[in-house]
């Protein structure tokens, strides 16, 4: 008798194992976006006023331009 099999194609038991992998390798990526976004906050903190930014850029496209 054939393996009932999914949509996927997959067995129950492949289904699995690839839900175990794909959930251990999202909470990896999480865990190393959550770091990699605390280092940058370190470096240079965001959420602050724009207008050094914005002063930046136009010193930048005036240098540019001229």
């Amino acid at each position: 008798m054939a393996e009932d099999k999914s949509y996927s194609g997959l067995t129950e038991a492949q289904a699995k194992e690839f839900h175990k992998i794909f959930v251990t390798s999202f909470i990896l990526f999480l865990g190393i976006a959550i770091v990699a976004h605390i280092l940058a906050w370190m470096w240079r903190p965001w959420g602050g006023s724009y207008s050094e930014l914005i002063d930046v850029t136009r010193t930048a496209a005036t240098t540019l331009l001229s």
